[in-house]
């Protein structure tokens, strides 16, 4: 399934309180289990917060799944970019 990385422009997002983040990360998953039993397959991998923006990754069937998410889940979805690879330090090991 193709991979995605979501930027996402919050405002003081670096200083959202553990309950905030709790809250917005239980929203975020009642929105996929509705959009999944419905058919639409997209996952959300991890995220990372930072000052004002938080960068999350996605498996998603493509990026309307990604954007249909974000409008349902009432978050921003400033960039949607498909991840081509990825690589590691191991990337550097492997012939």
């Amino acid at each position: 399934m193709p991979q995605f990385l979501i930027e996402r422009q919050i405002p003081n997002a670096g200083k959202l309180s553990s309950d905030e983040l709790k809250a917005i990360s239980q929203k975020s998953c009642g929105v996929l289990r509705d959009m999944n039993r419905a058919g639409t397959d997209v996952q959300w991998v991890q995220s990372f917060v930072t000052g004002d923006k938080i960068f999350c990754v996605y498996n998603a069937s493509d990026e309307k799944a990604v954007r249909e998410h974000a409008t349902k889940g009432g978050f921003p979805a400033n960039s949607v970019m498909q991840v081509a690879c990825s690589i590691s330090p191991m990337t550097a090991e492997t012939g």
